[in-house]
């Protein structure tokens, strides 16, 4: 089942689900033989009612969880039947990931969150740092960089995140709900950051209940 979505597309399929489904438990699925394409250039809204399984959903395109049926395509490349390394490495190298709570590592400074990446990307440490800095500059996270998670505020908590996601420069960007706990200022800055991504050549896709959120993407696909 493919279903339907709007907007533009721009042509150069980055990300491609063929008859994905997944069930917690067998008897429920939560997604069945569901297909969909996301392009490069393209930041796509993931929408519709809870319960619908969104987020199930981004965690299969992330490879995060294996499909009960179907394949998730990155490139080009199916992605079912690679081992749980290969799966890893294949994440490291092609995603971001923003996620509603944050997800920050509190026993870690900040700089370390937003660089931990790194190590899986054949990236230097003072590449990495230098990187993270300035994104961390360029957002506003205006508090020292060996400050703990739990010294930040919610919304620096999530532009440090954000900052986590943007520090390989990602060919995918996936975000669950990044605007769900921030105020409108916080809101806008992230939205356009993300949208801003997608203009740079990459497949973005957002988890969203905000109207306001969808709006601003080029594309909205309601499960």
């Amino acid at each position: 089942m493919t279903l339907p979505s709007s907007g533009r597309m721009s042509g150069n399929v980055v990300l491609d689900t063929r008859s994905v489904s997944f069930g917690y438990v067998p008897a429920a699925p939560v997604l069945d033989t569901w297909s969909a394409s996301f392009e490069a250039g393209t930041m796509t809204a993931l929408t519709g009612p809870s319960g619908r399984g969104k987020s199930t959903l981004l965690y299969l395109l992330g490879l995060m969880l294996k499909p009960t049926g179907g394949d998730v395509l990155v490139d080009g490349r199916p992605t079912a039947q690679l081992s749980d390394g290969q799966r890893a490495r294949l994440r490291a190298e092609a995603f971001g990931f923003v996620f509603q709570d944050a997800a920050l590592d509190a026993t870690r400074s900040v700089i370390d969150n937003v660089t931990e990446g790194a190590l899986y990307r054949r990236q230097t440490r003072a590449a990495a740092r230098a990187r993270g800095e300035e994104l961390l500059e360029r957002f506003g996270v205006d508090v020292p960089g060996d400050r703990k998670p739990g010294q930040v505020s919610g919304g620096q908590a999530q532009r440090i995140a954000l900052c986590r996601a943007l520090l390989s420069d990602p060919r995918i960007l996936l975000a669950d709900e990044p605007t769900g706990n921030l105020d409108p200022v916080t809101s806008e800055l992230v939205v356009g950051a993300m949208r801003d991504h997608a203009r740079s050549g990459a497949a973005v896709i957002v988890v969203t209940h905000s109207p306001d959120v969808a709006a601003a993407c080029d594309r909205e696909v309601r499960l």
